[in-house]
C-alpha cells in the first residue's frame, strides 16, 4: 500500500476525529511524552494540518480527548474484572486493584498526562474524565458491597476504597519510575498489593469484631 493508499484509507473510511486521537496517542507511546505537535497527529492520522481542527481548538484539546480514550479503557477494563468475580468478594476488590496496577504500568508514556502535573494543568477546575470517574466509582461501588457482605457498618466505604486506591497507585507509581531500584529491592508487586491490601481489609474486620463485644 503507497503513501497515498493510507492516507485515502485513514480519511475516507474512518472517523477523522477519532483517527486524531488514536494518532496523537501512538506518538505519545511512541515518543514516552506528549511532546507532540498538532501537525505531528494531523500526518500520522494521513490528513492535512488543517483537518485537525475541525474537532479540535488546539492540541491541548486534542490530549484531552486522548485522556478520556485511557480513561475509557480503564473503565471498560475494571467493568470486565467485576463481570469475572463475585460480587462483594475480597478476590474481586484485589482484582481490581491489580487491574489498576497492570493499567498504569502498561501506559507509562501517558502516565503524566493521566495523573501528574500535566494532567492537573490541563483539568483546572474542569471535573476529570468521565472514564476516570466512572473507573473509581466501579471500584468504590465493590468495596461498599464488600462492607455489607462483611457486616462492616463503622467503616466509610468510600474512605476505604481511597486507601485501597492510594495503595494500588502508589505501587504502579513506585515500580513504574524504578524507585525500588534505589533500596535494590525487586518485590513482585501484584503479590505485594495482595498482601497489603489483606492486611488493610483484615484490620478493618478485626475492628469490626471488636466493635460487636
Amino acid at each position: 500500500m503507497t503513501a497515498a493508499d493510507k492516507k485515502n484509507r485513514r480519511y475516507h473510511h474512518g472517523d477523522l476525529r477519532n483517527a486524531l486521537i488514536v494518532a496523537a496517542a501512538e506518538l505519545i507511546e511512541e515518543g514516552g511524552c506528549d511532546d507532540f505537535a498538532l501537525v505531528d497527529a494531523a500526518r500520522r492520522a494521513g490528513v492535512s494540518s488543517a483537518a485537525p481542527y475541525r474537532h479540535f481548538r488546539d492540541r491541548e484539546d486534542l490530549l484531552q480527548a486522548v485522556v478520556e480514550l485511557a480513561s475509557w479503557e480503564l473503565s471498560c477494563r475494571t467493568r470486565k474484572v467485576l463481570a469475572e468475580h463475585p460480587r462483594g468478594s475480597r478476590e474481586c476488590i484485589l482484582a481490581l486493584g491489580k487491574c489498576y496496577v497492570s493499567f498504569v504500568t502498561d501506559h507509562g508514556a501517558f502516565y503524566d498526562l493521566l495523573w501528574g502535573d500535566s494532567s492537573n494543568r490541563r483539568q483546572g477546575s474542569q471535573p476529570p474524565p468521565t472514564g476516570k470517574r466512572e473507573g473509581f466509582g466501579l471500584f468504590l461501588s465493590a468495596v461498599a458491597a464488600w462492607c455489607d457482605g462483611s457486616a462492616v457498618t463503622e467503616q466509610d466505604p468510600l474512605d476505604l476504597s481511597l486507601k485501597l486506591w492510594a495503595l494500588a497507585h502508589g505501587l504502579a507509581g513506585l515500580a513504574m519510575h524504578h524507585q525500588f531500584d534505589l533500596i535494590d529491592a525487586s518485590p513482585d508487586i501484584d503479590e505485594l498489593l495482595a498482601s497489603a491490601g489483606n492486611s488493610l481489609l483484615d484490620g478493618v474486620e478485626l475492628a469490626r469484631d471488636h466493635t460487636k463485644r
